[in-house]
């Protein structure tokens, strides 16, 4: 076979599609990636060359999780071939055509077993694997997260073929949390927003296709939250949509989405009567709510089940801080972030969002050492929001970069991101 018709398309593709026009781009960008991960960072030319021309073996199993969080999609997808795969498909001009079982299904999400039992035990074991894989994002960071995820997606995705229909309905749903969660895993860990989005896709797919109209309210506001700063336009209309879409979203997503609008509409310059308004009707919406019934955010429980007052007052805290009121947010986010019941990484990502406006306010040694506290927090399981919001504030102490605290916390993080 000549190299031409051998030459893997699918990563070649792949790779222009985000971007990587050249494969020096995307070394650099595997590098980076890699970084985010806490994987072995760096790849040669020659290696993307010997990917891109079908010559290599299966990647190892650092460059695997690197590859797939860069796509969000399995190697399979990208024209490599699985090591003893082939009784399991046909392959043709590098592109796999899988069979129609054993696509590499963990033993729990067995085809046979699944048709056995009708399919509801599956999803019971995959809703534990899904909190499980959340508990290892919460101690680990996305990084340690994103294999288990990736692997829980595909195998619902090759499960729910062969169950009876209310039991694929069932799986559908639980598949629409995975991908969500799966979208988050990619967004903390730094990769592409094309990478994020397709993973938000896939989420709202399943919701409509397992009639969960919530859950596709609930992904237009994860999708306005992955914007950050970088389209306040767009953060503005998904949120909007989020509250206002053909559904019914649970009062206290609601709030969040309207916390989330409030945010995207202070990025845009509105004027501070709009702003307070969008807050108020948070406000309303949360006392609204029934009481909390835990304390920690769940992937498969209610949707924003955890979301209270504390968590509302940081965020419009954070408001504040893109209306340019940084003494405001000051003042509302110190409580919650001292007394808040909080996880690592939420704790991390209020805490970065105060020791910027402490920044903005004139307030330099508070802040960087306010800074020190995030990386304590969040050097460990690289929590990715907290980190590039702790970079901004190292952007805003700038002129202050001869004090000492702002000193050690610019070289504290330059050392981390080495």
């Amino acid at each position: 076979m000549s190299e031409a018709a051998s030459r893997n398309t699918l990563l070649v593709a792949a790779r222009v599609r985000h971007g990587w026009h050249t494969q020096q781009e995307f070394a650099d960008a595997y590098e980076r990636h890699a970084l985010a991960l806490g994987e072995q960072a760096a790849i040669s030319v020659r290696q993307v060359r010997r990917w891109e021309s079908g010559r290599s073996e299966w990647p190892n199993r650092d460059a695997r999780r690197v590859l797939e969080s860069m796509f969000g999609l399995p190697l399979e997808r990208l024209g490599f071939i699985r090591p003893g795969a082939s009784g399991a498909g046909t392959v043709v001009g590098r592109v796999p055509v899988p069979a129609r079982k054993g696509m590499d299904v963990p033993p729990a999400f067995g085809a046979d077993e699944a048709r056995r039992q009708g399919g509801h035990a599956v999803v019971g074991r995959a809703r534990a694997l899904l909190e499980n894989a959340a508990r290892v994002d919460a101690r680990c960071g996305p990084g340690g997260a994103l294999p288990e995820a990736l692997g829980l997606v595909k195998a619902i995705e090759a499960t729910a073929r062969d169950v009876r229909a209310d039991a694929r309905r069932e799986l559908l749903a639980l598949g629409s949390r995975a991908a969500e969660f799966t979208a988050w895993l990619h967004h903390d860990g730094g990769a592409p927003p094309s990478t994020v989005l397709y993973w938000h896709d896939r989420a709202i797919e399943w919701a409509d296709l397992s009639g969960d109209g919530a859950m596709h309210g609930y992904v237009l506001l994860r999708k306005a939250q992955a914007t950050e700063r970088t389209d306040p336009a767009r953060m503005r209309d998904l949120a909007h949509a989020a509250v206002h879409g053909p559904w019914s979203l649970p009062l206290r997503a609601r709030a969040e989405a309207l916390q989330q609008e409030a945010r995207a509409m202070a990025l845009l310059g509105a004027a501070p009567e709009d702003v307070t308004r969008l807050l108020d009707q948070a406000y309303e919406a949360l006392d609204a709510a029934p009481p909390v019934r835990t304390v920690v955010a769940t992937c498969t429980g209610p949707l924003c089940g955890a979301y209270d007052r504390d968590r509302l007052t940081a965020q419009s805290a954070i408001c504040h801080r893109e209306a340019g009121r940084p003494e405001r947010a000051v003042g509302l986010l110190r409580e919650p972030v001292t007394t808040g019941v909080f996880g690592p990484r939420d704790r991390a990502f209020f805490t970065a969002h105060l020791a910027g406006a402490l920044a903005a306010a004139g307030e330099p040694d508070e802040a960087a050492m306010t800074g020190l506290s995030v990386l304590r927090l969040a050097a460990g399981p690289r929590f990715g929001q907290a980190l590039r919001e702790l970079r901004r504030t190292v952007g805003l102490l700038r002129p202050y970069g001869r004090r000492p605290a702002v000193r050690e916390l610019r070289l504290s993080l330059g050392s981390l991101s080495a």
